[in-house]
């Protein structure tokens, strides 16, 4: 199966109903349009409904919570069969989840969790994101072999799920190797310009040569940073090391050049297991694992990332 083929490709007090999948309404409270890789799942939500002809409701929260919270009380009210939402922030969603479950009305998240009862939603399918962040990390240490490395780190928006773990991850791999160093971490909010900025005042508070390995907590804000390295006189991927997660377009397109070292994979095709999920339960009550893991794989300068590139390009990143 080729990389595009695959990219398309407890108990609840939910009552289930029965439903065929063309007969279906389903909200999706999407955080917003951050990154390549939130465009790209966004897209693939969108075709993934289409292909099995459910009607797809879509809000984009544009990264607030006070949004996604307006958009699942719209869906409650219209009487949507179930609710997707990528939550922008881990708490403050028991309320509204209990509006949901009140109302019957399963929700399913996407690529992120929240800190709420499991009770109170059908399943989750994210990815692991300490994995993700314990692969960057290991990378490194077996990059460095033992050489000293004065790391700075741009993490995701401050109180995420992906930027809790994704640096829970990254430090647990990198403990007890004396030789690596996180010196600076600041938040870049997962966007290419903050990812810019931030790394510019790291470049200046440390001197151009006194860092030697950046970890970003997802490739938007690695490209972003790969700019302000090559505007200090520095030539990014060399002079500093770079490792990033979500293996986006670019970022394969980076390594390609040279510019980038390591990315690990994060899929935007959520919503295909999630349908299955949701159909499945709809129909006649079929439970799904409260967790749904997604797959993900490390992608360095071994693997052809030009080919990569072409074949992800269209993907709505």
């Amino acid at each position: 199966m080729s990389i595009k083929q695959t990219l398309l490709a407890s108990v609840l007090v939910f009552a289930p109903v029965t439903a065929m999948a063309a007969d279906l309404t389903i909200g999706f409270s999407q955080i917003g349009s951050e990154s390549g890789w939130r465009a790209a799942e966004t897209t693939v939500t969108k075709q993934e409904a289409e292909a099995r002809g459910i009607e797809l409701k879509f809000a984009d929260a544009q990264q607030k919570q006070e949004n996604q919270i307006k958009a699942i009380r719209s869906f409650i009210a219209q009487g949507v069969d179930a609710i997707l939402v990528a939550p922008v922030v881990a708490t403050g969603w028991d309320e509204v989840l209990e509006e949901a479950q009140d109302a019957e009305i399963p929700v399913v998240l996407l690529d992120r969790t929240v800190d709420a009862d499991k009770s109170l939603y059908l399943t989750a399918v994210t990815s692991d994101l300490v994995h993700e962040g314990s692969v960057a990390g290991q990378w490194l240490v077996d990059e460095m072999d033992g050489k000293d490395c004065r790391i700075v780190e741009l993490q995701g928006t401050t109180g995420s799920s992906p930027a809790i773990d994704r640096k829970t991850g990254f430090e647990q791999a990198i403990a007890g190797h004396d030789n690596l160093e996180i010196v600076r971490s600041q938040t870049g909010d997962f966007t290419r310009s903050q990812g810019k900025v931030v790394m510019e005042s790291f470049l200046k508070a440390e001197g151009s040569g006194n860092i030697c390995a950046l970890y970003a907590h997802n490739d938007d804000m690695a490209v972003g940073a790969i700019q302000a390295i090559k505007e200090a006189g520095l030539t990014p991927g060399q002079d500093i090391k770079i490792v990033a997660i979500d293996a986006v377009p670019d970022a394969h397109l980076a390594i390609a050049n040279g510019e980038m070292n390591a990315t690990i994979e994060l899929t935007p095709n959520m919503a295909g297991p999630a349908l299955d999920a949701l159909e499945a339960y709809l129909a006649d009550g079929a439970m799904p694992p409260k967790w749904i893991q997604t797959e993900s794989k490390l992608f360095t300068a071994k693997d052809d990332n030009q080919a990569i590139y072409e074949m992800k390009k269209d993907l709505g990143y």
